[in-house]
C-alpha cells in the first residue's frame, strides 16, 4: 500500500472560511492526495463528494466532536461513506470524561460507537493533544483508553506535536503501539515549543513516519495550528518538506 500525503484542513481555516470549494481546489494543485475535514463548509455529501472526484483528493478522515456523534452517529457515518471517507474521529475530549465515571461513559460509547461504525465500514479514531499523556493517579489516560477499547474498533490517530509537547517520546510511543494508528498528524515544533512547518522544525518527522509504516500506517496528514506565514504557503512548504520525507 502506497503513501498518502493529506492535509487537516484546519490548518487554512482561515481560507475555507472565504471560500471552501476554491481552497480544496488550491490544497490539490500543491499536490496533497487527500484531506481531512474539521468541517464540511456547508456542502452536501454528494457536493462534497463531487468536488473530492474533480480534484482527485482522497477523504482520508473527518473530526466530528463526542457530542455531534452522540446526537448524531448514523448522520455523520452516512456523510462519510457517501464521500469515500472511512475514518471517523473523535478530535478532542472535554475534562469531564477524562477520569472517573465520566471516562467509563466515554469508554462505553467509544466501544459501541466503534462497533456500530466498523459494521457500517467507517473506523473510529481518536485524536489526541497533551493531557493524555500528562501525568495521572488514575495512569496516563492514552494508555487506560487503549486498555479499555479494542484495535479492530478504535484507532488512534497519533498528533505527535502534542506528544513530544508533553514531554512524551512520540517515536518510542509509535513502537509500543504499533498497528494502533489509522494515521498520524506530522506537526513540527521549534526549540521554543511552537508550531512551525513540517520539516523546519526540532522533531524527527522521518523516523516518525518511519516507525508508523512499519506498524502498517500510510496516512500522514499536515497540520499546523498557528501558521505563521500565510496558511496554504505554510501547508505548501509542509508538503515539499514531508514529499522528500517520503520518498
Amino acid at each position: 500500500m502506497s503513501d498518502i500525503i493529506g492535509l487537516q484542513l484546519y490548518t487554512v481555516r482561515d481560507e475555507t472560511a472565504k471560500d471552501f470549494t476554491q481552497t480544496i481546489r488550491r490544497v490539490a494543485e500543491i499536490g496533497y492526495g487527500g484531506v481531512e475535514f474539521a468541517g464540511y463548509g456547508n456542502l452536501s455529501a454528494r457536493e462534497m463528494a463531487a468536488l473530492l472526484a474533480e480534484t482527485d483528493l482522497r477523504a482520508i478522515g473527518t473530526h466530528v466532536g463526542f457530542e455531534a456523534l452522540e446526537a448524531n452517529l448514523d448522520d455523520e457515518i452516512n456523510y462519510c461513506l457517501e464521500i469515500g471517507c472511512t475514518f471517523l474521529v473523535i478530535p478532542y475530549l472535554n475534562p469531564q470524561y477524562r477520569s472517573g465515571d465520566g471516562f467509563k461513559r466515554f469508554v462505553e460509547r467509544v466501544n459501541e460507537w466503534g462497533q456500530h461504525s466498523k459494521a457500517r465500514g467507517v473506523t473510529l479514531g481518536y485524536h489526541n493533544h497533551d493531557f493524555e499523556f500528562a501525568a495521572d493517579p488514575e495512569g496516563l489516560f492514552i494508555e487506560r483508553l487503549l486498555a479499555a477499547t479494542n484495535p479492530d474498533t478504535l484507532q488512534l490517530e497519533l498528533d505527535t506535536f502534542w506528544v513530544a509537547f508533553a514531554g512524551a517520546d512520540p517515536l518510542a510511543f509509535i513502537k509500543k503501539h504499533a498497528g494502533r494508528f489509522g494515521s498520524l498528524h506530522l506537526k513540527d515544533m521549534t526549540p521554543d515549543r511552537k508550531f512551525t512547518e513540517v520539516g523546519d522544525g526540532i522533531l524527527d518527522i522521518a523516523g516518525f513516519i518511519e516507525a508508523a509504516r512499519q506498524g502498517g500506517t500510510h496516512n500522514f496528514l499536515v497540520e499546523n495550528d498557528q501558521p505563521e506565514v500565510p496558511s496554504l504557503e505554510s501547508a505548501r512548504r509542509s508538503f515539499e518538506n514531508l514529499h522528500r520525507s517520503l520518498t
